[in-house]
């Protein structure tokens, strides 16, 4: 498994960076990970930290070396996630609780598989052209044709964190071509340039050149109130000598080695110890899904 990836996070003109974003991988899978926190709730920034360090758990004791059910694990690493943060919310006696928006992929076997939940966008180019992005959870995307228009975009139906358990959609599995190139980002790229110029900068350049170009153009436009801007993209199967040094092989990894960038810090120690009970419980509904699909071929 070849790919170049590239990941950058600026803060704007916010009080503070509350988006997140990393990938793991094993010999023959890979995990891509992006949260943005929410404002106007309280600890965001954990909210979307405790997002990836969940998924990137559960991921590192499921990738052996590949996920058998990956949709299944996604489905399942979302959901954990949202109980970890309404779990940290309890323990600090919270009134209102931290909440994050949500976007993952994996990539194994030539294919990808994602799962979204808010605002933050997976865009999958291949050849010059847009061939996929995902829908946003907010009432301007979802509103009905003819109906009255929603002015404020920002304005989500769903995310991890709410008291409701959070509606999600699931893409894939989506054979990947040579070229191809997948970025996740937050609505502070997606929202100030135009899908056109992005999908155009993606084609025209590495992803080690595109991502950082992205991100500058994003917060110019945004100006002095810009929001954070955050993006990781990856090229799938990029030639034996990679863009300077974003290249990656997994295929000299050793069965059982794990790689990733996501950090283990957050901002308080409560939310320091996953639950490591909610992690098996997640595994044993994947491993039990795999089963009864099983059950139903034979």
């Amino acid at each position: 498994m070849k790919f170049s990836v590239f990941q950058v996070s600026r803060k704007g003109g916010r009080e503070k960076n509350e988006d997140r974003m990393g990938y793991c991988y094993t010999r023959a899978s890979g995990l891509f990970l992006l949260a943005d926190g929410m404002g106007g709730h309280p600890e965001g920034e954990v909210a979307s930290q405790l997002a990836l360090r969940t998924a990137s758990a559960l991921y590192q004791k499921l990738a052996r070396p590949t996920v058998d059910d990956v949709p299944g694990f996604l489905r399942s690493a979302l959901l954990t996630a949202h109980r970890q943060i309404l779990r940290y919310a309890g323990e600090k006696g919270m009134l209102d609780t931290p909440r994050t928006t949500l976007v993952a992929a994996v990539v194994q076997g030539s294919v990808a598989t994602w799962i979204h939940c808010g605002d933050s966008r997976l865009y999958l180019v291949r050849g010059g052209e847009l061939l996929m992005r995902t829908r946003d959870h907010s009432y301007l995307e979802h509103q009905p044709a003819g109906g009255p228009r929603v002015l404020n975009r920002n304005v989500l139906f769903t995310c991890l964190g709410s008291p409701s358990t959070p509606l999600f959609d699931v893409t894939g599995p989506v054979p990947l071509e040579q070229g191809d190139k997948i970025m996740l980002c937050s609505d502070g790229l997606w929202g100030t340039l135009a899908e056109a110029e992005i999908v155009r900068e993606l084609s025209d350049r590495a992803v080690s050149q595109a991502v950082p170009e992205l991100v500058e153009r994003a917060l110019r436009s945004g100006g002095a109130r810009s929001d954070n801007v955050t993006a990781i993209a990856l090229e799938w199967e990029t030639p034996d000598v990679f863009e300077s040094t974003r290249g990656i092989s997994t295929d000299s990894i050793r069965d059982g080695v794990f790689a990733s960038t996501i950090q283990s810090g957050v901002p308080d120690p409560l939310a320091a110890d996953l639950d490591d009970a909610a992690i098996e419980r997640s595994i044993a509904e994947i491993n039990d899904a795999i089963r009864r699909a099983a059950i139903k071929r034979g």
